[in-house]
């Protein structure tokens, strides 16, 4: 079957185009999240690499997901910066897919790398003894390792799938980034085989992660309620209590974003979850982090003494 794959040279992202004398507020705020995530990861990453106490799995997973977060806001802000400051709104088709890319490797990878990091709890709170076997540096290599991976897989699968699709006459995306979804209502042709793909790998590479989570998160919360004293209790909660509000805000918005009937859907909401989504949540990670972690705030106000003692000499 000879398949249309007419490229447009460009695609036009609309963005917040509803609100346009709200340009610049949101410029300035855009920009200070953006700062703020980059500052938050970047020390979780600096902090957790020179401490030696913190070498442990938790903490490389940590680290992991630092990276992603950077990754993940890098690869939307810095284009809806420039379209609420110059209001350009083109992006190149290949620059398009290239942020699909990277969104649909950040986004996977962050599911499973929150799957491995549930497991990683709940091995250290109901098989504390076998901890150190279970979960040893190179297991906890090859568990980021799949997680980057599955990411990398599909997202490769998607863009292989979506590139064959003909965009001859669509190219406006009504999003704040080339997002998949608004993407496969673009093509004048059938889109059946990638949807069908998109729906398949949604299934696998996303509820299976969530659902994991939550079944892990059970396991945790049963062997917690075991312990007979007040202090276990609260020393095991504290060891899962940081990652259990990170799991919360995000299970939160990806079930509003992909769990909810086609009559409630509208453009405008799908808009600022997506900030939620892309720009919220790597910001907060690191400060849920470092504020609910009682050995991560400990490190961070170690080098925070270290540097304010060398400015000041």
């Amino acid at each position: 079957m000879e398949v249309n794959t007419t490229l447009p040279s460009e695609f036009i992202i609309l963005g917040f185009y509803e609100w346009p004398h709200l340009h610049s507020i949101l410029f300035v705020v855009f920009l200070l999240v953006y700062l703020m995530a980059l500052i938050g990861n970047l020390t979780i990453i600096v902090v957790i690499s020179s401490s030696s106490n913190l070498h442990t799995p938790m903490y490389f997973f940590l680290c992991n997901l630092s990276i992603l977060d950077i990754t993940l806001i890098s690869t939307v802000m810095p284009k809806l910066l420039d379209i609420c400051l110059t209001g350009n709104r083109s992006i190149t088709y290949l620059g398009c897919f290239t942020q699909l890319l990277f969104f649909v490797i950040c986004a996977v990878a962050e599911k499973f790398l929150l799957a491995v990091m549930a497991y990683d709890r709940c091995v250290a709170i109901c098989c504390p003894l076998r901890y150190s076997y279970l979960m040893n540096s190179r297991i906890s290599l090859q568990l980021a390792l799949i997680s980057w991976g599955f990411g990398f897989l599909e997202s490769l699968l998607l863009i292989g799938l979506i590139s064959r699709c003909s965009f001859i006459t669509h190219n406006t995306i009504n999003h704040l980034f080339c997002d998949l979804e608004t993407l496969l209502k673009l093509p004048t042709g059938s889109t059946q085989e990638a949807q069908m793909a998109v729906l398949v790998s949604g299934s696998i590479f996303g509820f299976v992660p969530l659902v994991f989570i939550l079944v892990t998160y059970v396991f945790v919360i049963y062997n917690i309620l075991k312990i007979r004293s007040y202090e276990g209790k609260r020393k095991a909660f504290s060891t899962c209590s940081s990652h259990l509000t990170v799991i919360t805000i995000f299970l939160a918005v990806i079930l509003r974003m992909y769990i909810k009937p086609k009559s409630a859907y509208s453009v405008e909401e799908d808009k600022i979850l997506a900030v939620l989504y892309t720009a919220c949540i790597p910001t907060l990670n690191p400060i849920i982090y470092s504020l609910r972690n009682k050995d991560v705030h400990v490190a961070i106000q170690k080098r925070k003494a270290i540097c304010l003692k060398v400015l000041s000499i």
